[in-house]
């Protein structure tokens, strides 16, 4: 099921938002400055083109240079890609059948919003608990 809403995904929008996402991220690197927000860009770019089977998890390791770069991120690029996810999303939930690319379109605001500091995991892995104490055994 997650390839067939790939494949709908991709024809209809998601290979117009990696464009973008791709065009942002060259951008971003040709302003030597800017390099950390290209390769973010680079991979929201991926993730858009085949968001099914993937979810983002924020990295606890993140540092306060991610916290700064999302900040400067949301100001200048996050919120209107934000508001491109929601209108974009909206006009798909107006069929049923673009109900569930609406909602990877609202999944994808989270990551458009601050995506220093996430990583883009497979949903088919299965994350091992943290361990608190390492003489618990599993």
């Amino acid at each position: 099921m997650k390839t067939l809403l790939n494949i709908i995904w991709l024809v209809l929008c998601g290979f117009w938002m990696a464009i973008g996402y791709v065009v942002a991220g060259i951008v971003c690197c040709i302003l030597i400055i800017t390099i950390p927000f290209g390769i973010a860009s680079f991979r929201i770019a991926g993730y858009a083109l085949w968001p099914f089977g993937r979810t983002v998890v924020r990295d606890p390791s993140a540092g306060a240079a991610s916290a700064v770069g999302n900040v400067i991120w949301l100001i200048f690029a996050g919120i209107w890609l934000a508001i491109g996810h929601i209108g974009t999303g909206i006009v798909l939930c107006l069929t049923i059948i673009g109900i569930p690319l609406g909602i990877a379109n609202f999944k994808m605001i989270p990551i458009s919003l601050l995506p220093l500091g996430s990583r883009i995991v497979s949903t088919d892995v299965r994350l091992a608990p943290p361990v608190t104490n390492p003489a618990v055994r599993y």
